[in-house]
């Protein structure tokens, strides 16, 4: 476990703004599901909208502590 996060903390470090801009997608996507599919499991309890905005958050302390 601890190989895996020296492994990620060294990739993340180099790109501090990837984690923010895979939650932005996300919450996206969840946008775009509203539309499309509007009675669907994804749709009805927005869930890309809150894993979005957790991996978006826990991005930007994670880019501002490296």
């Amino acid at each position: 476990m601890s190989k895996f996060l020296d492994h990620a903390s060294e990739f993340l470090a180099h790109r501090k703004g990837l984690l923010p801009i895979i939650g932005l997608i996300l919450i996206l996507i969840n946008l775009l599901l509203q539309f499309i599919l509007p009675g669907s499991f994804l749709a009805v309890t927005d869930f890309l909208l809150h894993i979005g905005l957790i991996i978006a958050i826990f991005g930007l302390m994670l880019a501002w502590a490296l």
